[in-house]
Parts: structure tokens; C-alpha cells; sequence
């Protein structure tokens, strides 16, 4: 083989080298676009006025613990970048924000906000934080249509911290799951997408929207007093007190029994 077409040989290979390189390339970047999520931005809303409201209500009574920029405040608040409008919403529609004291967990309390400040407040902080954003339904349009799927998803996800009737219960250090009676469609919708306090973040891929509206309907089933086909209910936590009161009965029985059977002998 002569000089000249080792040559030729030598680049060709060098060509389709870098060829194949270059489609590697393009093939990574194509999958990367593909599998990675979009990150969260902060987008501004539609309507530019409640945005300012917002901010307003935000600098009166939530900047001196979250900071002017959202970033937080050191032992005071966390940053609100990125909860998005579902945390706000769950925080001040249920009390508990504006947040009285530092505490292991805070409880609800009466609405300090009005409706119409919450859905302001909750709107500044997404559009200058980004994040979750609630659904467009509200109320009971939340309320999906297979309770007893809804109760299979509840048990397995829910029950654990918040009993199998969704009456709450203790958890470790001072804290604990509330009870679910009287909380709104809109308030159990913003829980599952925030994940507030110990409550652990339900993303779309482990449940879907219409997951979540089941669950909520079967939660609203059991905690509105509509769903006790046995009697009556016994408080609604299960079989802790049923068993205890079948433990009592049995034991005045068995004291029944046995004084009897000291009258006879």
C-alpha cells in the first residue's frame, strides 16, 4: 500500500472518528433533554395586581421570619424558594401561618388571613419563588368518585401516622399527625402536594391527581360521620376502642361469673 493511500486510509478513519463522537455527542445531549426534568422557575402570574397585593400582605406580616427575598431567616423561618403556592396555601388557610411561636410542630388555629389575602400572599411567592401550584378545581369538585379505592391508597400511604379513620396521632418528638375531621378538599389536596411538617411530598408519580381526589373522598367519608354501616361509631379510631371495650365487658363478666360461682359454692 502506497504512502498516499495510507493516508487517505488514516484520515478516513480520523473522519469517522469524529463522526461517531459527534453523534454520540448529540445522543446524550438528546436523552439528557429528554429524562431530566425542566428545573422550577418563577413565573409571574396572569394577574399582575394580586402579585403586588401579595407582596404587600407578604412585607406586613411573613418578611420579618422569610426574609425580603424569600431566602429565610436564620433560626427564625425556612426560604419559601420553590414551595410554590400549594405550601402557602395549606400554611395560612389552616392558622398556621403566620406561626405564633417556635415550636415542635404548629398546630392549626383560627384563620389569621382572609381568603382573598391568602390566594395574594400565595400568588407573590409563586410568582417570585416558583414551585408547586395548586389545581384548578376547588372544594368539592376535589372529591373524586371511588371512595373505597381512595381507602385502599389511604391505608397504605396515610394510615400509619394518621390513623385508619384519619383521627391522627403521636409521633416522635413532640410531634404528631392532626386529625382530619373538618379539613377542607383544598386543604388535604395542598398537604399531599406540599408535604407539610413530617408529612412526606406526594409527587404525581406516586399519586395522581385522581389518586389524590379518592383518597380525599374517603377521607370526607369517614370523618363526616357518613360511612358507619355497624352502629355507632365509638369515636371512629378503629380497633383500639373496640377492643378495649370488649376487654371490659369481658372482665365484668368474668367478675360476674365468678361472684356467682362464690354465692353457689
Amino acid at each position: 500500500m502506497s504512502k498516499k493511500m495510507r493516508a487517505r486510509t488514516k484520515m478516513r478513519r480520523r473522519v469517522a472518528g469524529l463522526l461517531a463522537l459527534a453523534f454520540a455527542l448529540v445522543g446524550v445531549g438528546a436523552l439528557y433533554s429528554v429524562l431530566v426534568p425542566e428545573p422550577q422557575t418563577a413565573q409571574a402570574q396572569q394577574d399582575p395586581a394580586i402579585v403586588r397585593e401579595g407582596e404587600k400582605i407578604f412585607n406586613n406580616t411573613c418578611i420579618s421570619c422569610h426574609g425580603a427575598n424569600l431566602e429565610g431567616v436564620k433560626d427564625r423561618g425556612p426560604s419559601l424558594i420553590g414551595v410554590g403556592e400549594a405550601s402557602v396555601y395549606f400554611q395560612t388557610s389552616t392558622g398556621r401561618m403566620p406561626a405564633m411561636a417556635q415550636s415542635a410542630q404548629i398546630p392549626r388555629k383560627p384563620r389569621v388571613l382572609t381568603p382573598d389575602e391568602v390566594d395574594a400572599v400565595a400568588a407573590f411567592v409563586q410568582a417570585n419563588g416558583g414551585g408547586v401550584q395548586m389545581p384548578d378545581e376547588k372544594g368539592a369538585a376535589l372529591q373524586g368518585q371511588d371512595p373505597a379505592r381512595g381507602g385502599e391508597l389511604f391505608r397504605f400511604n396515610c394510615a400509619s401516622c394518621h390513623n385508619f379513620t384519619g383521627r391522627g396521632g403521636a409521633l416522635s418528638s413532640g410531634k404528631f399527625a392532626p386529625a382530619l375531621d373538618g379539613v377542607t378538599e383544598d386543604e388535604m389536596y395542598a398537604a399531599m402536594l406540599s408535604g407539610p411538617q413530617n408529612m412526606p411530598r406526594f409527587s404525581e408519580r406516586q399519586l395522581s391527581p385522581d389518586e389524590k381526589k379518592d383518597i380525599i373522598a374517603y377521607v370526607k367519608s369517614v370523618t363526616d360521620g357518613n360511612n358507619n354501616p355497624g352502629g355507632a361509631p365509638i369515636g371512629g379510631l378503629g380497633p383500639q376502642s373496640e377492643g378495649f371495650i370488649a376487654f371490659i365487658v369481658g372482665i365484668v363478666a368474668l367478675l360476674g361469673i365468678t361472684l356467682w360461682i362464690g354465692a353457689k359454692a
